[in-house]
């Protein structure tokens, strides 16, 4: 290990204008990362994590301004680069894996040329070469046929295939400095599982040091060799994986552990609550099928794709039935068919005994007041020009009940049933964590009194204390109001905590499906053994 690291912050205090005041957001903050190391810095959203990697490769927002401190990388202060010299280290010689991978993807350029892109501009390959080595990479993430991919562009990939495609286009150049913001928490655990022994192989044979914020416990535990937390922008703990997790000494630190999912072998139920099997089901999904016209890579000629492919399953009132299988095996396309936002090209979806596949006009409006949807990312699904209310509210003009005062008392309501106090009603999403934007969707999706909610990747995003507190609240609203979940995840730890029935899909179809029980501690099917065997956290014992 070299004696000086490849990346050194000392005493960093980063705040943001606010009002005309400096709010602080990181206080005396002081890491280093040596060559081939991971040192992965975990902590609650909010904590100063992502702040601080901003820092790092200075693009900290417009209002962010570093008040003291040292960054160096490599024995150069970054603080003294010009803004010419810091285009040239980024990408080249600092990797970039930034988290919201639908913003920092341009929707109008095709995925292999955005990859194509950073390896041309810093100099790395050219022409035919280029093409050959984005393929390479994105076979190298897991994307299948890459080839094909490379020709599409954004709005084509899956939340996971994004997030993949960026984790191409961060270790395109080989960086000695990789900064992985959240790099896998849209990806299900195989692909996690590959990309991740890709970048410790990337460690050991290049020596890049491994700058990784994440919320995952379970994955710093396994990956990391050392692990920062922190807290209200400042560092609580610091040390070996094995010795942060498997005995914390810093209360928080003790917290975050014993909220996180991923650490827990077994979970009680968060609600006890009991489920009348022999009601009839609410939904029935019989043999569903959905067909998509793709590129093929070299003729450009369209062909077929079958996302689902003859899936069958039931949701009976007030249960949790989950959906889990890697990114692209059509979890997510099902919810899209079942939310109505897509129509199946065969197969039926009855709803309460009535086929609502054909529904057209008024009783697909009246549909869709019984079936409502939460989706992975709370910022992008609000309006960011709608305050709180306004955003909750809008489900109930849309569908003409109530008049204006009405409507307050049930946005006031429906904050109160999420733990939110009424006075968030006047607030914008930007004003809100990432915890509390979710909460928001979470009333606006009850505000029209639902039978039904489809949860897509709802809490994967979410720091463990966040997500620890929404599941509970998700538990605790099923109990109270008698809901059923269809609940779309790639996280099995989360899964296995919450649900009544669990199918695992692969490739469109259903490979394996049964109780938590059945799945978790005995599967059948050879990939739902690979599923399991790809967990994180083997690591948490000393």
């Amino acid at each position: 290990m070299d004696a000086e690291p490849v990346l050194q912050i000392s005493g960093l205090c980063v705040s943001f204008r606010t009002g005309g005041s400096l709010v602080p957001a990181v206080k005396d903050v002081s890491i280093s990362v040596a060559a081939g190391e991971t040192v992965a810095v975990v902590g609650e959203s909010g904590s100063g994590k992502s702040t601080t990697a901003s820092a790092v490769n200075r693009l900290l927002p417009e209002n962010g301004v570093i008040t003291a401190g040292s960054i160096r990388f490599e024995g150069r202060e970054l603080a003294d680069l010009g803004e010419h010299e810091l285009i040239g280290l980024r990408g080249a010689g600092i990797g970039l894996v930034p988290q919201d991978p639908m913003s920092n993807l341009n929707p109008l350029m095709r995925v292999g040329d955005q990859i194509g892109e950073a390896l041309e501009v810093h100099g790395r390959t050219h022409g035919r070469e280029t093409d050959q080595r984005v393929i390479d990479l994105l076979e190298m993430v897991g994307i299948p046929e890459p080839a094909n991919r490379a020709r599409q562009y954004p709005h084509e990939f899956s939340g996971g295939m994004r997030q993949r495609a960026l984790i191409a286009m961060g270790l395109a150049c080989g960086p000695r400095l990789l900064i992985a913001d959240e790099p896998t928490s849209a990806l299900d655990v195989t692909v996690q599982r590959r990309v991740l022994d890709q970048l410790e192989s990337l460690t050991h044979e290049l020596g890049t040091a491994v700058f990784l914020i994440t919320h995952d416990l379970a994955l710093a535990a396994e990956r990391a060799d050392r692990i920062v937390v922190m807290y209200h922008g400042e560092v609580v703990e610091e040390g070996p994986s094995a010795q942060v997790l498997g005995a914390p000494e810093h209360p928080y630190t003790r917290e975050l552990i014993a909220a996180a999912p991923s650490l827990a072998s077994r979970r009680e139920p968060l609600v006890s609550r009991t489920v009348e099997q022999d009601r009839p089901p609410l939904v029935e999904v019989v043999g569903l099928v959905k067909e998509f016209g793709v590129r093929a890579a070299k003729s450009g000629q369209p062909r077929t794709f079958t996302a689902v492919d003859q899936v069958s399953f039931a949701i009976r009132p007030g249960t949790t039935v989950s959906i889990v299988g890697e990114s692209g095996s059509g979890k997510s396309t099902t919810a899209s068919l079942l939310l109505g936002l897509e129509q199946p090209t065969a197969g039926k979806i009855m709803f309460d005994g009535v086929d609502v596949t054909g529904l057209k006009g008024r009783e697909l409006f009246g549909f869709r007041r019984r079936v409502q949807p939460v989706f992975q990312n709370p910022y992008s699904s609000l309006d960011p020009r709608y305050t709180v209310g306004q955003s909750i509210a809008e489900p109930l003009q849309v569908h003409k009940i109530g008049d204006a005062d009405s409507r307050r008392a049930r946005v006031d309501e429906l904050l109160e049933k999420v733990a939110l106090a009424p006075e968030f009603a006047s607030r914008l999403p930007h004003e809100l964590s990432g915890g509390q934007r979710q909460r928001v969707a979470i009333a606006r999706a009850l505000a029209l009194d639902p039978d039904l909610v489809v949860l897509d990747e709802a809490v994967s995003a979410l720091d463990v204390l966040v997500q620890s507190q929404i599941l509970k609240l998700l538990a605790q609203l099923q109990s109270e109001l008698g809901l059923a979940y269809l609940f779309i995840s790639h996280d099995l730890a989360v899964v296995r905590m919450i649900s009544d029935e669990v199918h695992v899909m692969q490739r469109g179809r259903f490979v394996e499906s049964g109780t938590p029980e059945e799945i978790f501690d005995n599967p059948q099917d050879p990939y739902t053994v690979e599923l399991l065997a790809a967990i994180p956290g083997g690591r948490l014992v000393a």
